[in-house]
């Protein structure tokens, strides 16, 4: 085997390939250690570009690249992407013939390809193990991606991975990286030792995802809260996980019921069926992927918006990897999580059914410090960074937490109340009856010796979703805990029985955000990024390749805000390589072109948002609000438009917010008020228990139009 020399620098290969013209954070002396032939171990979060410290190296050395992956998926979208750059990658696995495989192995050998993805399986198992094959080859760099399959203390042990520790020696000479998004300090010391690297060189990187934003809320009545998270992610690719596979089949067919784009993943569908949802959600065709944890690792998909929980995770280091499957390019992304202590019960009980004690024991301590996460009072932030051994001055500003922060209300009387009602019940029923004693309830559930309780009735002039939400906050902040699994009942916590000992005052964050992601400000063509996402799917199809393989969000994003008109005003865009661009350059530039002129827009001048009326962002507003005063229903106006009904309501609904027009204009100034007291009264930023609560009275578009000003 002949010694891998760099031809070429890392930096021309960067912006010739990959479109970008500088590395970020550890980039750069990553993979100057990897051109050193030093093992190199790295942890980098997800999304902070851990492909570019192996993929820019395999460019530079003579000879081949292997990169050891453990999903056939994550193979497949990575060799589509380093094509797409004009990079020449293949895979191997089960899914091939052998004439494929006899093709692929031909090309290695007259030094065509330059990256090989297999699985650890291919190593040693069969009658032709691959490992002699690469012995017949320049093999001048090993990759092992996703490293802490090889530890037993990490999230996702793959015994397999054990193997690759024989690869290490039987090549001392080729440099081997590892690299991954999630380990702790256990994990840590496992990955160098199992996987056998000569004094490896450790680059850390910050785990600080700062453009996602963390929330956990109370569980209780979940749909209901993410059908409204939801409504603010219409446009977006997001995951769903539950605990569950029924959990998983359940959620997905209510969210199907109610019109979302929605479709299953779990291990116990048939295998084409995985493959047909995984490959629907990865191109863009289907939205949501609702899904157990047996989906996701190592997808690809850069344009993830979101990340829902609708159970706990095990552990911290499980929960922060699939969170980092949002936001991958670096946009603002959201991560919600539903908590409730019984998701800690049985996985606490299914822990218990381990046969090894020392495992047993390692992950309880990890599910304790999930719990701790769920029911932090400090800054989520903070919270994950510190677990991982990483400190983070001050509080971070963009999560539940860190929100409610100087929002905290004095609930001291209605939290008494509260907890009073709980422990003259015994502390032997749920919610639902608790609420139904407290409001005085006369229904025919209620004992008779309940209804003589000091606490029967003294809560009747407020609504049940009032006393549902401040149950939550109290559950949330650690006053109460829900026991036994089946009709679960509530209990006074030490913390709180210590509370109400010292009459100590009760303060609660009662204001709820899942909705604040309607908000964020943006400088981009709204309009225009819709056409280049519209293009891009349509040569995403033709090319049958995912559409964050021709191009990221956050580059159609630089080209909707600078509108680049000629070859190198292209080319500057992030993401932008050599190939791409004559690839896709004219195409897009076509669209650039003809909006900008349109517009009468300069291209390559930075958009400074507009506070006038005259704003691009209402033009298309404008004509909606036109179109509704001429007469014309929601409905009518969507036909005419080609656009959803909901479009148009958001039209209408941001005109009103932007005070470019007058809520009035919709709606009478005494339904508004109507509207606008009781969303006060209830002390939550949720429209359903509001609707709810005006039933058929207005429709959720009448509720938007009288809180614009105010939500």
């Amino acid at each position: 085997m002949s010694e891998a020399v760099p031809t070429k620098k890392p930096e021309s290969v960067l912006k010739e390939f990959f479109g970008y013209s500088e590395f970020r954070g550890n980039q750069r002396n990553i993979i100057q250690s990897v051109l050193s032939k030093r093992d190199t171990i790295v942890l980098m979060p997800t999304g902070g570009g851990k492909s570019v410290c192996y993929q820019v190296p395999a460019m530079v050395f003579e000879g081949l690249t292997l990169v050891i992956s453990p999903l056939i998926s994550l193979m497949k979208d990575q060799v589509d992407a380093l094509n797409a750059n004009g990079i020449s990658a293949a895979f191997m696995n089960s899914t091939q013939s052998q004439s494929e495989q006899r093709f692929i192995s031909s090309q290695i050998e007259s030094g065509k390809i330059k990256l090989l993805y297999i699985a650890p399986e291919r190593l040693y198992r069969g009658d032709y193990p691959l490992v002699d094959f690469l012995k017949t080859v320049n093999l001048s760099l090993v990759a092992i991606d996703e490293a802490h399959c090889v530890s037993q203390w990490g999230h996702d042990f793959r015994p397999e991975y054990l193997k690759i520790g024989e690869l290490r020696r039987a090549f001392a000479k080729t440099p081997f990286i590892a690299l991954t998004a999630t380990a702790d300090k256990l994990t840590r010391k496992d990955i160098a030792e199992k996987l056998g690297l000569k004094s490896p060189e450790w680059f850390v990187s910050s785990f600080d995802r700062s453009n996602i934003t963390y929330r956990v809320t109370a569980k209780r009545d979940a749909m209901g809260k993410l059908l409204e998270f939801l409504d603010f992610h219409k446009k977006d690719s997001g995951v769903i996980y539950c605990l569950s596979r029924k959990n998983v089949e359940e959620t997905a067919a209510e969210l199907q019921a109610k019109g979302l784009s929605a479709l299953p993943y779990h291990a116990g569908l048939p295998r084409e069926e995985r493959e047909k949802n995984q490959e629907l959600f990865i191109k863009d065709e289907v939205k949501i992927m609702v899904a157990t944890i047996a989906f996701g690792m190592g997808i690809d998909k850069s344009n993830v918006r979101f990340v829902v929980h609708m159970n706990m995770p095990q552990n911290i280091e499980g929960y922060y990897q699939e969170t980092g499957r949002a936001g991958r390019d670096g946009l603002p992304s959201d991560a919600l999580l539903f908590y409730s202590s019984q998701d800690a019960i049985t996985l606490g009980r299914m822990l218990d059914q381990g046969d090894n004690q020392q495992f047993v024991d390692v992950m309880q301590d990890k599910l304790e410090k999930m719990k701790s996460f769920c029911q932090s009072k400090i800054c989520r932030r903070k919270f994950l960074l510190n677990y991982f051994g990483e400190q983070h001055e001050g509080d971070c500003g963009n999560c539940d937490i860190c929100f409610q922060k100087g929002k905290r209300q004095d609930m001291t009387i209605p939290s008494q109340m509260l907890l009073s009602a709980v422990v003259r019940l015994g502390e032997s029923y749920g919610i639902g009856y608790v609420i139904l004693v407290l409001r005085g309830s006369k229904s025919t559930k209620i004992q008779e010796t309940h209804q003589q309780l000091s606490v029967y009735g003294i809560g009747k002039d407020r609504p049940e979703s009032f006393w549902k939400n401040l149950c939550d906050k109290l559950m949330q902040e650690d006053y109460l805990a829900e026991a036994g699994s089946q009709f679960p009942t509530l209990k006074l916590t030490e913390f709180a029985w210590q509370k109400l000992k010292n009459k100590e005052k009760i303060l609660l964050p009662m204001d709820d955000t899942l909705a604040d992601v309607s908000n964020k400000p943006t400088e981009h063509h709204e309009e225009l990024l819709d056409e280049l996402k519209a293009l891009r799917f349509s040569i995403a199809q033709k090319s049958a390749v995912p559409p964050y393989v021709v191009f990221a969000d956050n580059a159609l994003i630089e080209m909707a805000t600078y509108l680049p008109t000629n070859e190198p005003a292209f080319l500057s865009i992030s993401g932008v390589g050599q190939v791409k661009a004559q690839s896709y350059g004219e195409d897009f530039i076509k669209v650039i072109s003809k909006y900008a002129a349109k517009h009468q827009l300069t291209p390559s001048q930075k958009i400074q948002p507009k506070k006038t009326k005259a704003s691009r962002s209402s033009a298309s507003e404008g004509l909606s609000l036109k179109l509704y005063k001429e007469g014309r229903s929601i409905f009518q106006i969507a036909q005419e438009r080609g656009m959803a009904p909901n479009t148009i309501e958001d039209h209408l609904v941001n005109m009103v917010k932007k005070r470019e027009v007058d809520a009035s204009d919709f709606i009478s100034k005494d339904d508004i008020l109507n509207i606008r007291l009781a969303y006060r009264r209830q002390e939550s930023h949720f429209l359903k228990p509001l609707k709810e609560h005006f039933g058929e009275r207005y429709s959720y578009f009448q509720l938007k139009i009288a809180l614009a000003e105010e939500r």
